[in-house]
């Protein structure tokens, strides 16, 4: 089996983007565990930080190389196994799934990942309520815009009837949006798209409920 570990957490919606890459890929891998919240979070300590100073997953090792950030990892296995690719190579259509995948994991996902949400409890005590309606928020200001960039540019997929980074991005901001209750009927081509990819095997693959450390 080649060399290859995830460092991850089965919830994180980042590490889950590399999951579903890694698999539409065909690429074997190991999973090595970093729960977020056990002991204060496994991501705090020291060995872990030796890994990723910024004490965030994903981490994926391979050939030698660390390399954190979901998007530059992902951006790493599309140059260097190309057989699959989940950005076209040229053309406008390579920045336009640029674009649209960092809607996503750039302006949405940020604003609501655990750290934040722990800090508006911990640091600024703010009650359940608005941290829920903080997360709602910033979610229906990315899903919005994104519901109509993708009402122009889906076919089965969100970018034409081929995956791409796009759909990589998107299922795992939607399982989140489901997790905390989040109303998706104004969503229709997101609900529409999230629902062909999960028929996928590499989706299905991905889905955090099979993840070995899913609790």
């Amino acid at each position: 089996m080649h060399d290859r570990i995830l460092y991850g957490y089965w919830r994180s919606s980042a590490v889950y983007r590399v999951r579903i890459a890694l698999n539409l890929k065909g690429l074997d891998y190991q999973q090595r565990s970093v729960h977020l919240v056990n002991n204060g979070g496994e991501q705090h300590s020291t060995e872990f930080k030796r890994l990723n100073p910024n004490q965030l997953v994903p981490v994926l090792m391979d050939n030698g190389l660390a390399l954190n950030q979901s998007l530059a990892i992902i951006d790493y296995l599309d140059e260097t196994y190309s057989d699959v690719p989940l950005v076209p190579k040229s053309g406008e259509l390579r920045y336009l799934v640029k674009a649209m995948a960092q809607d996503i994991a750039v302006d949405v996902h940020p604003l609501n990942n655990l750290r934040v949400l722990q800090y508006l409890s911990n640091e600024l005590h703010v009650d359940e309520d608005a941290k829920s309606a903080w997360y709602k928020h910033w979610i229906a200001t990315g899903f919005e815009a994104l519901e109509q960039r993708i009402s122009v540019t889906r076919g089965q997929y969100c970018v034409g009837n081929e995956i791409s980074l796009v759909d990589v991005c998107l299922v795992p901001q939607m399982y989140n949006a489901q997790r905390f209750g989040v109303d998706l009927t104004s969503y229709p081509n997101l609900v529409d798209v999230t629902t062909s990819l999960g028929k996928v095997r590499a989706f299905i693959q991905a889905a955090p409920e099979h993840q070995p450390d899913a609790v």
